[in-house]
């Protein structure tokens, strides 16, 4: 190949230099980020000789080039540019920052709830459930056993404000030990808990004030809230970026963190936690305008609305309105229109978790929906409809829809604090009623989203040229993105792997296998990209660009190659079942080495594990996507 030559034609078909933004390239591909991607000459790139595929994922411009070639390409590319290297981390966050303002926020708010979603959804159910069984039984709701099971269930929601700014802080490039800090001074116990705030105004009892130069600070926390935590530990990590860079070394230890959380602490109690108070107060006083004096047009806005307050963290205030009413001697005529507004964000989150092929996506959707029934909706809102965003506005429909319902039936509650199924035990004499708000709002958020929400897929590159016919490899169907059971045995989560390197991930994600059968075959059709000298260890690409490790063993290179035999060297083509590999099991275990096969993706996002348990050779494995 004339690596100069095909540099120069990919070069000529981007749109110019100023139409590049950042060059990166992994072990198989090129990768790019463009200011304008119409610019792009897609058709030109993928007649180029050497190209062996061109797609567009996640703002980048992939180029699939082959192993031990695209390093080189790569070289050229940038003499030829002008350009600079970059990491793929870089480019990724090059790519990140060319979208849209309202895309990058929502995908921050994504990146910081990911990480904490099995903490949200496990405290969810639980909540739901103890909180049922509370009402359903009032002998176990004065129990030890409610008091015990409350404590778990309640948990990662008292605390929620630490667990956002530690994610928070990891999305934002700080020191999450830091953003923990402001995380625990936002509700220190010094400070007056959030949810006591509106008993104490009603009863006209002072709020604590601090006078700080020129601010009165209230004493109050900020329990239940998520958008306050998250501009405070942004803030927090751009001054401890800045403070890095300016403060000489030798103080940096001490003075960077102690600046930092001295100035946000002080930011975030005098400006940043009041301005959202009071606007907390105005979306308050405006609910309650609308479910008492506008009724059913307002019931209807205040469905729709609802889910919105959750992502802003202040629905939880909503229980000052609900105890207005119960006060007053009447019934709690709010509670309807959160049940609708919650129920219809579970509904349109299980149509997710239905319809999803992404077994991440079903994971986490499905369980997040149960939890929204039960009246718990941040796993829900921030783990599924938030980031798909359609299935969010469906549920806002749903939930209107619902609630108007339920104003004309005019259901009324006899407590707070309990909506989905469990407000079934409030509302006793309207039970039909109330039955069909949630029906209405169920179905209609559901068939919405089932029919408007289409899971996105990532382009699919350019397959690659078909591998030569080999005689000992049997012939076998593939699908994309899948890849097989390269080895025969018993397959283990990879982070039940005995070695710390393979089962934290570094490598990648995947599985292990205890294998059976001392025969490593191909998982897929591609090519191999690396085979050590000592045969333990095998690199593949796969036709969809998949890059795979398969590690024999564990420290078996200080074999030497001994027990192992090859029969296929760097940069062959295989096709799917052939034999790529043989091993003596006894005798490796006999000189005193695990042969625990890691089976590991290195470039792909997502990782799902079809199979678990005993496995035969081209069973279905894992699929990964990027």
């Amino acid at each position: 190949m004339d690596y100069r030559k095909v540099a120069e034609e990919i070069f000529k078909n981007l749109g110019g230099r100023e139409n590049l933004v950042s060059v990166a390239h992994c072990a198989t591909r090129l990768r790019l980020v463009t200011v304008d991607n119409s610019k792009i000459d897609k058709a030109k790139l993928e007649d180029i000789d050497g190209v062996k595929g061109v797609f567009i994922s996640n703002g980048q411009l992939q180029l699939i080039i082959g192993t031990g070639t695209v390093n080189k390409v790569y070289d050229e590319f940038l003499a030829v540019s002008g350009m600079t290297a970059a990491t793929k981390e870089e480019v990724k966050a090059a790519a990140a920052a060319k979208q849209p303002l309202p895309k990058r926020m929502i995908k921050s708010l994504g990146d910081v709830f990911v990480p904490i979603l099995p903490a949200i959804v496990a405290s969810g159910l639980m909540m739901g459930l103890v909180e049922a069984l509370g009402k359903a039984i009032p002998s176990f709701a004065s129990s030890d056993w409610y008091g015990f099971l409350d404590l778990f269930a309640n948990a990662a929601f008292v605390f929620l404000p630490i667990l956002i700014a530690i994610s928070a802080a990891r999305v934002f490039g700080g020191n999450i030990f830091l953003g923990a800090v402001i995380g625990m001074i936002m509700i220190h116990t010094n400070l007056i808990n959030a949810w006591d705030v509106g008993a104490m105004n009603a009863a006209g009892t002072e709020i604590p004030t601090w006078h700080i130069l020129f601010f009165d600070i209230q004493q109050v926390g900020y329990q239940g809230h998520v958008i306050p935590v998250i501009i405070a530990v942004w803030i927090m990590s751009k001054l401890e970026k800045w403070l890095h860079k300016h403060v000489p070394e030798m103080i940096d230890l001490f003075v960077t963190p102690l600046c930092t959380v001295l100035i946000t602490g002080f930011l975030t109690l005098a400006i940043i936690g009041p301005i959202f108070a009071t606007a907390e107060t105005y979306v308050l006083e405006f609910a309650q305008w609308l479910i008492t004096v506008g009724h059913g047009i307002g019931a209807f806005l205040m469905g729709a609305l609802y889910p919105l307050t959750v992502v802003c963290g202040i629905h939880h205030m909503y229980n000052v309105i609900e105890a207005g009413m119960l006060a007053e001697g009447g019934l709690n005529i709010w509670m309807p229109i959160a049940s609708a507004a919650n129920f219809a964000q579970g509904a349109a989150c299980l149509a997710v978790g239905l319809k999803a092929k992404n077994m991440k996506t079903k994971a986490v959707a499905i369980p997040s929906s149960l939890s929204a029934a039960l009246g718990i909706t941040e796993p829900a809102i921030f783990g599924v409809n938030l980031r798909f965003v359609k299935p969010l506005v469906c549920g806002m429909i749903g939930g209107a829809c619902g609630a108007i319902v339920g104003a004309l039936f005019g259901i009324g509650a006899t407590s707070y604090g309990v909506t989905g199924i469990p407000g079934f035990l409030t509302t006793l004499d309207y039970s039909l009623q109330y039955a069909i708000e949630l029906v209405v709002s169920a179905v209609i958020a559901f068939v919405l989203t089932w029919f408007v929400w289409k899971e996105e897929e990532p382009a699919a590159p350019k397959a690659a040229e078909k591998a030569p016919e080999v005689e000992a490899a049997p012939e076998v169907k593939v699908e994309k993105d899948t890849i097989y059971a390269p080895v025969e045995g018993n397959v283990i989560a990879r982070e039940e792997i005995k070695d710390e390197t393979f089962a934290a991930g570094v490598l990648g994600d995947g599985v292990g296998i205890e294998p059976t059968v001392g025969e490593v075959v191909a998982p897929f059709n591609g090519t191999v990209s690396a085979l050590f000298d000592t045969k333990h260890a095998i690199g593949l690409t796969s036709s969809d660009g998949i890059e795979l490790l398969i590690h024999v063993g564990i420290n078996t290179v200080e074999l030497g190659g001994k027990h192992f035999e090859a029969y296929v060297n760097t940069g062959d083509e295989v096709k799917a079942g052939q034999k790529l590999v043989s091993f003596d099991i006894p005798a490796i275990k006999k000189a005193g080495y695990d042969v625990t096969t890691a089976v590991l993706v290195s470039n792909r996002d997502q990782v799902t594990v079809l199979k678990k348990g005993p496995a035969k050779k081209m069973d279905k494995l894992l699929t990964a996507t990027e």
